[in-house]
């Protein structure tokens, strides 16, 4: 694929700016897309000395007004690396849209394996090393949790109190403003939960979207970097482990009904902790009671249906650079809100 070839990058521009910005990039540079992502989009940058850096840039197109912040997404991780939960060095921000239409940042490039299906863990994580890998997710996440926000210059990124109240706001505006179709399990769910929010215990930083498909796992089967903080924000550290147990698929469990249109949840595969492990694992590492977590799994599978159905609004639209099986997208959709409201009935069981 030559540079010409490639949306999203004014190879020109943005090789300069890399010469003026970023120390040791030795031109010409390469571009390349990564695959994996459905929000913002995600290139690969080799150097001619061999070096690889990642540049983060928003969707081709309009896009909602408060999503796909560069400069937020720059501040957060640049935070984060201040504590010991792993994420890529940051290595410059740029805000000036001529440069590539849009702003962008750049990180350095961190080799790992993203353990987005199960073939992958088959192929890459031994049996004997799955346990120790999801010690591993989980002990981050913990640590995550007990960063301290104003320490690591991210006081300020959300108002810490009321989370699942402002979550529950924000996301339904954007099913409504994103909703190709009527969904009824997603307005039951919407009122279930609106009626029963559990208080909020502490506040800390949330990553939003907190699974294995969004970690790079090194050779030693062991975290390398927490990557994707787009839905980054502060609030109830529990809506995380909630998100984490929804995509923390236990064996035999292939066929879930949050699995419709998706690729098999790479914890199938045998080795790895049941979820009730992960939950008393957590629990013991932070002190907090997660006797409460299925309102938050509800949640979650109830959110990511509206997030899901907002990337396939922006595939129809054609801002996201690629085709998509929009037929997928609507079977994951649909199976995420049955998945909430199933959730939603056993809490009043």
């Amino acid at each position: 694929m030559s540079e010409a070839d490639i949306k999203g990058i004014r190879a020109d521009a943005v090789t300069t700016w890399f010469e003026q910005n970023v120390e040791g990039a030795e031109t010409p540079l390469s571009f390349s897309p990564i695959k994996g992502g459905h929000s913002n989009l995600t290139y690969k940058v080799e150097a001619a000395d061999g070096q690889r850096f990642v540049l983060r840039r928003p969707p081709l197109g309009a896009v909602l007004a408060t999503a796909h912040d560069m400069a937020r997404e720059h501040k957060i991780i640049s935070g984060v690396a201040k504590s010991t939960v792993p994420v890529p060095p940051a290595l410059g921000l740029c805000t000036d849209d001529a440069v590539n239409d849009a702003p962008f940042y750049v990180m350095r490039f961190v080799d790992g394996v993203v353990l987005d299906h199960r073939d992958v863990v088959d192929k890459h994580v031994p049996e004997s090393e799955r346990s120790g890998l999801g010690s591993d997710v989980i002990e981050i996440l913990a640590r995550l949790h007990a960063v301290d926000v104003d320490a690591v210059g991210l006081g300020d990124l959300g108002r810490k109190e009321n989370y699942l109240a402002r979550q529950l706001k924000r996301w339904r505006t954007q099913w409504e403003k994103s909703k190709t179709r009527e969904l009824e399990a997603m307005e039951t769910v919407y009122d279930a939960l609106s009626g029963d929010v559990p208080e909020q215990i502490g506040a800390g930083i949330v990553h939003g979207d907190y699974r294995l498909g969004n970690m790079l796992t090194n050779s030693d089967h062991r975290i390398a970097a927490v990557l994707d903080w787009e839905l980054c924000t502060l609030g109830d550290p529990l809506a995380d482990l909630g998100y984490l147990l929804n995509n923390w698929a236990e064996p035999g469990e292939e066929a879930g009904p949050a699995s419709r249109g998706a690729a098999l949840a790479p914890t199938v595969a045998p080795g790895f902790h049941t979820r009730a492990e992960l939950v008393a694992r957590y629990e013991e590492l932070t002190g907090r009671d997660a006797s409460k977590i299925d309102y938050y799994r509800a949640f979650q599978y109830w959110r990511l249906a509206a997030i899901v159905e907002g990337v396939m609004s922006r595939y129809l639209k054609g801002v996201m650079g690629a085709d998509a099986d929009t037929d997928a997208f609507k079977a994951q959709i649909d199976g995420l809100a049955d998945a909430a409201l199933d959730r939603v009935r056993s809490l009043g069981a």
